[in-house]
């Protein structure tokens, strides 16, 4: 797993650049954050966790959980200005996010979101005033579709549940967001990433709104941070969809 670090409590390190987006689009889909670091949850003191999703440095996350986690996190991405690419077999799930994306000056959906097919394809070129994140919701063992290759580029692998021929793509990660896990899973997590029983034991004792965030000598437990817009795009917080 690589070795940078992603996640701060204080807006200090492995906090991405501030981006620029409509104050409309930024109080309908995400809370403040410092610096513009993606503003993920509390730790367990109630300070607020922001999570760098975006950096000048190819990025690879990989979430293991509900779908609705993982809508979420694209919400939080456009809010900084972020190109949303989603590439998955379930384009109808995906409609909330495209519509929370609203529409251009010609009347047209905004092309901040787009929908591909899982095959390779062609992506825009990030920048920094642009940065990219791909979505790869393929499925428990996803391929290498859109590698990040530039920097301002991050591919998120969204898992339904953690499975053994995904342990490349999960040990590869940049940032691991973990929610819960049946025992068999979190023993499999286990082995994956040698965590100590008392960890993988805590994976299967989190509640819907709670996620574990792990990377190189880190294991955060944080609590979902959801506001009262997002509840209105995506519903209830859940753990599965």
């Amino acid at each position: 797993m690589s070795s940078s670090r992603l996640l701060d409590s204080r807006g200090r390190d492995g906090v991405a650049p501030e981006f620029l987006v409509s104050p409309n689009m930024l109080d309908v889909v995400s809370p403040s954050a410092d610096r513009g670091g993606m503003m993920l949850g509390q730790g367990t003191k109630g300070e607020p966790l922001t999570v760098s999703v975006l950096r000048p440095t190819p990025t690879r996350m990989v979430v293991v959980g509900g779908l609705y986690f993982a809508r979420q996190i694209a919400l939080r991405a456009m809010a900084t200005g972020a190109w949303i690419i989603i590439a998955t077999g379930r384009p109808q799930a995906w409609q909330p996010v495209v519509r929370a994306a609203g529409q251009g000056p010609d009347g047209r959906p905004s092309q901040l979101v787009q929908l591909r097919r899982l095959s390779p394809a062609d992506l825009p070129r990030p920048t920094e005033d642009m940065p990219l994140l791909v979505i790869h919701d393929g499925g428990h063992v996803p391929q290498e579709l859109f590698p990040p290759r530039a920097p301002w580029q991050t591919t998120m692998y969204v898992l339904p549940y953690l499975h053994p021929q995904a342990a490349s793509t999960a040990n590869n990660a940049d940032l691991v967001l973990l929610q819960r896990l049946p025992m068999g899973q979190a023993q499999l997590a286990g082995q994956m990433w040698r965590l100590r029983p008392q960890m993988f034991q805590q994976l299967t004792q989190l509640k819907d709104d709670q996620v574990i965030a792990m990377g190189q000598d880190m294991w955060a437990h944080l609590r979902l941070y959801t506001t009262p817009a997002e509840q209105q795009i995506l519903g209830a917080v859940r753990r599965g969809d």
